[in-house]
């Protein structure tokens, strides 16, 4: 790999000391570095990615590489986390070890994991992506809300509970996981449901083909009442629904493309990441 696109948190990069580091190891290997261009909010700017970059780095966190992905959207560009936070579930590189991945970068093409993502279609034809989940949760009082779960069109269930949770095998481990929900091998093409502290006995997960369609719909309340519920997909964009309304969740075309430089395995990476969390 010749051409090296860095993406970086501020938040956790504030002087760019570490991304300058980077970035002058690269170049000194006779390599091409460029730095991504943020908006005031934090994003990619549309337009800004360079054709010819063959890598994303990303610097920051699990939810810094979430959002790159996200930004990054149809570029399709592989991406690899060096991790500046804490647990660093994605992010595949710690820190003090960013030279040797560089080096293995620099000797030819990695291996990449191409990771499923889903969309979710709602109100007027409104579109969002999400590499771990899409999150329906109750806003305001602290009371259940009901929802009906279709899938292809038929009635699955209703769930009177706090929330409900769809997530994609990368995010299984996530929010999905917190709430009683079963840990998927990252590259399976599945899609789990899993209700938030539902009211009723029967609150187990839902396991889904990748090829099925879902559809969650907000009910009415009790005496009528108009039910308000945020809508958030990986946690960052977030709307609100009301009764009547629904979200149309499937597979997207898109792939979350994470690059793969250590043959840990998946399992032994979430015995030692997630031990004590």
């Amino acid at each position: 790999m010749d051409c090296f696109y860095i993406i970086t948190n501020k938040l956790k990069d504030r002087d760019y000391k570490i991304t300058n580091e980077i970035r002058t190891y690269i170049e000194e290997h006779g390599k091409k570095c460029i730095l991504s261009e943020k908006d005031s909010e934090g994003h990619i700017i549309p337009g800004t990615v360079p054709e010819d970059a063959q890598c994303g780095l990303v610097l920051g966190g699990d939810g810094t590489l979430i959002r790159a992905v996200r930004d990054l959207g149809k570029c399709n560009m592989p991406l690899l986390g060096i991790n500046l936070g804490t647990l660093g579930y994605l992010t595949e590189v710690e820190l003090k070890d960013f030279r040797q991945a560089l080096d293995q970068l620099f000797a030819g093409d990695p291996d990449v994991e191409d990771r499923m993502m889903i969309e979710g279609v709602f109100g007027r034809g409104r579109r969002d992506l999400a590499v771990n989940d899409i999150v329906l949760t109750r806003e305001g009082k602290v009371r259940i809300v009901q929802f009906n779960l279709y899938v292809n069109g038929t009635l699955l269930n209703t769930y009177l509970a706090d929330g409900v949770i769809i997530s994609t095998p990368t995010g299984s481990t996530g929010y999905n996981l917190s709430a009683g929900g079963p840990v998927v091998e990252p590259t399976a093409r599945i899609i789990v449901i899993t209700p938030i502290c539902s009211h009723a006995l029967n609150t187990s997960s839902v396991v889904l083909s990748a090829d099925d369609m879902i559809e969650v719909e907000v009910c009415e309340g009790r005496y009528g009442r108009q039910e308000q519920v945020s809508l958030c997909f990986d946690g960052a964009e977030q709307t609100t629904l009301v009764t009547g309304e629904r979200v149309c969740i499937r597979r997207a075309p898109e792939t979350a493309r994470l690059i793969k430089l250590s043959r840990e395995s998946f399992m032994k990476t979430m015995r030692k990441k997630m031990k004590g969390n």
